[in-house]
């Protein structure tokens, strides 16, 4: 795992520290198993906090490291599920889960690692991700990690422009891409440059996704009846976690008509570090008892204003992925995918502006997949072939998830 030259020294000087600080019986081994032949980066690995209390009473987040079977102390994260709670026991009811990551190289099946109980304060460990509503911008919401960006857009930009104003309007359920060619955070300076300087590779990257009122890159809708029927800007947003490694935050889509069918959503996004796919657990909320269709969708001439470019779509049923290759002129090319990995043969469809792919959803169950995207100009992928094996590879991981076990022996 690559990490800049200062996070190097502070995870050394806090293993030096701590080297002695946990007994046997203060420690949890954590082994996980996979399946897999090939490498799978930054791959997170969840412990559930419970368990974690078990072994450590009384642990606190900020009390505890984690290491590899080499000794090396890991970045980790714990997911706060109920800020409120009060803990006067000290069992960390608050908590959800211990997040961590690891890089399996090609044909490593396992890894073993090792949480142990501090008296010492383990200070915070630089963010990779983050999620946020955007006040300075009308009221977009914008995520990344440190591969990609993305935003969408609430109800401000879809209200009417006062009389005599510039206001832009925009209404659409669709989601925008942020490319990146560095790894730290960018969305805070990027929207404080303002909308001239990030729509301009000034040597960050670019907002040169175009959105407009396609699904852009993995919204989604209805699909009823020969027409695709979707929803507007989100009304509300929620943040559930927000690094280093994983953020986690929801946006709420009020009704709105599906052929006759009144359709609510709510969709959850995982963004983790060192990944360019994020998940996204859409549930919609509908009267009746029979599943609706939806469309997981991507704009098809996504590409910004006089770059002469050509997309190309690809049907991956094997690894029930919609791959998107755009090249352009002059800004280089770029990659979009959907993964939608529903039971069944996967089914697709098309209208005059979205690609997109066709799953059943009843109401109130999560319909899981995912979205992702690289830039040529980034450096890691750059071609539409590696698009596809990067594609195809996200997809086999996402059919074969790690195994884990705990053990306090």
């Amino acid at each position: 795992m690559n990490l800049p030259m200062h996070l190097r020294l502070s995870l050394f000087a806090l293993a030096a520290a701590t080297a002695t600080a946990a007994t046997a019986a203060e420690r949890l081994t954590i082994t996980v198993t996979q399946d897999l032949s090939i490498a799978r980066p930054s791959e997170t690995i969840t412990v559930p906090w419970k368990s974690v209390n078990d072994a450590l009473p009384h642990a606190g987040v900020q009390h505890i490291v984690v290491r590899d079977a080499a000794g090396h102390v890991l970045p980790y994260q714990v997911t706060n599920v109920a800020p409120e709670a009060k803990d006067p026991q000290r069992i960390g009811v608050a908590y959800g889960e211990l997040l961590f990551q690891h890089d399996f190289a090609p044909g490593e099946k396992r890894a073993t690692f090792t949480v142990e109980k501090l008296d010492a304060v383990v200070p915070p460990f630089p963010a990779k991700v983050s999620a946020r509503i955007v006040p300075e911008r009308l009221d977009d919401f914008a995520w990344e990690n440190d591969k990609i960006a993305h935003r969408t857009y609430g109800p401000a930009l879809a209200a009417p422009a006062p009389a005599g104003s510039d206001k832009e309007v925009l209404k659409t359920s669709g989601l925008d891409i942020w490319f990146k060619r560095v790894p730290y955070p960018i969305v805070d300076r990027w929207y404080n440059v303002g909308h001239d300087h990030y729509h301009h590779d000034e040597g960050e990257g670019l907002d040169m996704y175009n959105v407009g009122t396609t699904l852009g890159a993995g919204g989604t809708g209805i699909w009823s009846g020969g027409k695709l029927w979707s929803g507007i800007n989100f009304t509300h947003w929620k943040v559930l976690a927000n690094g280093p490694l994983r953020a986690i935050f929801e946006l709420t889509y009020d009704g709105w008509d599906a052929a006759g069918t009144q359709v609510a959503e709510v969709k959850r996004f995982t963004v983790d570090a060192g990944h360019y796919f994020d998940r996204i657990d859409s549930t919609f909320t509908f009267a009746g008892g029979r599943p609706l269709t939806v469309a997981v969708g991507l704009n098809k001439e996504p590409a910004d204003k006089g770059e002469d470019a050509k997309s190309t779509l690809t049907e991956d049923k094997a690894s029930k992925a919609l791959v998107q290759w755009v090249a352009q002129k002059t800004m280089g090319d770029f990659g979009v995918a959907v993964i939608v990995p529903a039971a069944g043969t996967p089914a697709y469809g098309a209208d005059a502006r979205n690609a997109f792919m066709l799953a059943p959803a009843t109401s109130g169950r999560p319909l899981r997949y995912y979205v992702g995207a690289a830039w040529t100009r980034a450096g890691e992928i750059t071609s539409a072939q590696q698009w596809k094996r990067y594609v195809a590879d996200e997809a086999a991981r996402v059919a074969s998830p790690v195994h884990v076990s705990l053990s306090t022996r």
